[in-house]
């Protein structure tokens, strides 16, 4: 049976990239691997739209999101934390492991934090000394207003905001220069299509400064280190070698497509999946700033929705359950990276059957022929 893989990380990796992978390996201290690196820190600052150098780890996102807070802060620091999910949660415990000082924004599930909260709470505080936010809350699906955080933020010397973009990244607008994120953080298991394993960090000059003054440990992660060795074209340790070698290819892949082209692809698949839910009788989680890169779904009254995710699963569709709090209300359908409008228009079907077998009544079809009408409109048809 084949296997689609629509969850929102790890996410379809292509063919190409996967041949590249396949490659003999080279040792990650060779001229020829070295060539490879450079060309990558190229292509990764058009990719995060910086000037500024993109840092690689060989690690999960996770691994990014914790040098981030100690590369940049100090035991007994404040941070402030927007806290709207399961990934929210993720930057309140790395601040604590570290000692730094939370002051927490707890936003109501599938909702959008508020900017005017964020300029509240700093104007409260002024000791806090770093923002932390998800781009795209992976388990609600809600964008946050980073461009509006950022407006806030570039007129504080003393605090930088901190994006985590693990599924946003590559996926739609968020340029890190135009916009003065400090700090974005990425994974490559997402929407930059490759397997999961390597973690990325890019800083502004205002956050370089705040790595200066930092004293939180930090070995495998640590910034300068790193920025010296990427700055040779190689790693300061071990280079995840055939990673970087299926990097480069979808690299090149997103460059031969452009970035515009790509945002308003992923936005066409989100449309035409929103309407299809909605065809469905079915309600967005998301209350606030829907994601464009993957949709989550309230599920009917009556059905668990962890039984959706393993009925489809059994016809060979992998979609992704709801965590913690959400665990079993809702399931959540990605539509990023190497996912095409067949994917979605062949998941949108399953669910249909899938609903109906779990006792939800969906005319068979009606998702479907939603789904279509957008793509079809929007193709120009």
């Amino acid at each position: 049976m084949k296997r689609y893989l629509m969850t929102p990380g790890p996410t379809p990796v292509a063919p190409e990239t996967q041949l590249a992978m396949a490659q003999p390996i080279l040792h990650h201290r060779s001229p020829q691997f070295m060539e490879i690196l450079g060309k990558v820190r190229e292509d990764l600052r058009y990719l995060f739209q910086t000037e500024q150098e993109v840092l690689m780890f060989a690690a999960t996102g996770t691994g990014a999101m914790e040098g981030a807070v100690v590369n940049t802060l100090c035991a007994g620091d404040t941070a402030l934390v927007v806290d709207g999910g399961k990934f929210g949660e993720r930057w309140t415990e790395l601040c604590q492991v570290y000692g730094v000082k939370v002051d927490r924004i707890a936003v109501e599930w599938g909702r959008a934090v508020n900017p005017a909260e964020v300029a509240a709470r700093l104007k409260a505080n002024p000791a806090i000394k770093a923002v932390f936010v998800q781009a795209n809350e992976t388990s609600t699906g809600v964008q946050h207003p980073v461009r509006e955080l950022a407006q806030i933020t570039k007129s504080l010397p003393g605090a930088i905001l901190v994006v985590d973009a693990i599924s946003a990244l590559g996926g739609y607008e968020l340029p890190m220069d135009g916009w003065g994120l400090d700090i974005v953080v990425a994974g490559s298991q997402k929407a930059m299509m490759l397997p999961p394993g390597l973690a990325f960090a890019a800083l502004s000059p205002k956050a370089w400064e705040f790595v200066k003054t930092s004293t939180l440990p930090k070995y495998y992660f640590d910034f300068a280190k790193q920025l010296k060795s990427q700055q040779k074209n190689q790693t300061a340790y071990t280079s995840a070698v055939t990673l970087t070698m299926g990097l480069m290819e979808v690299c090149a892949r997103i460059r031969a497509e452009g970035l515009e082209k790509i945002f308003a692809r992923n936005r066409r698949l989100s449309l035409a999946t929103k309407e299809a839910v909605r065809a469905m009788g079915l309600e967005l989680y998301a209350k606030d700033y829907p994601s464009d890169v993957l949709t989550a779904v309230l599920a009917p009254a009556g059905v668990d929705g962890q039984k959706v995710v393993a009925n489809l699963r059994r016809k060979g569709i992998w979609i992704a359950g709801g965590q913690a709090q959400a665990k079993g209300k809702i399931f959540r359908i990605a539509h990023m990276g190497f996912i095409d409008e067949t994917d979605l228009l062949g998941t949108i079907g399953g669910l249909e059957v899938v609903l109906n077998e779990l006792g939800y009544k969906v005319d068979l079809g009606v998702g479907v022929k939603a789904a279509q009408a957008v793509l079809g409109k929007e193709a120009g048809a």
